[in-house]
């Protein structure tokens, strides 16, 4: 905090962190990368909110995550994708732009409308 001020600051040199997420029924897989694409970390948290405020929380202990990528968002994506859409609308966290992923693959889309 700055002096004589009760405001948190980002400083403008946090490292950028682009988190790209692998989704599946019961658990989402997801790495991490910094600004020039080198992986920071991976991660395998379960796909429920508390599983989606888990990989976020870790995701952030590397920098500021400015990007997400999340594959599936038609199925087993859904939920985690709308978590971090959420985000994208609270102004603490404007910077984060979310790019969503459909499976392209029809025997992929056969087997999550299976699961519903």
């Amino acid at each position: 905090m700055s002096e004589g001020t009760d405001v948190d600051t980002i400083s403008d040199d946090a490292p950028e962190v682009t988190l790209g997420v692998d989704t599946h029924l019961d658990q989402h897989a997801a790495a991490a990368l910094d600004a020039v694409g080198r992986l920071l970390g991976t991660i395998s948290v379960p796909a429920t909110t508390a599983g989606y405020e888990q990989l976020l929380a870790w995701a952030s202990g590397f920098g500021v995550v400015t990007r997400a990528g999340v594959e599936g968002t038609g199925c087993y994506g859904a939920g985690v994708a709308r978590f971090l859409q959420l985000l994208d609308s609270i102004p603490s966290a404007s910077s984060l732009r979310v790019q969503l992923h459909s499976r392209s693959s029809a025997a992929a889309a056969r087997r999550c409308d299976l699961q519903r």
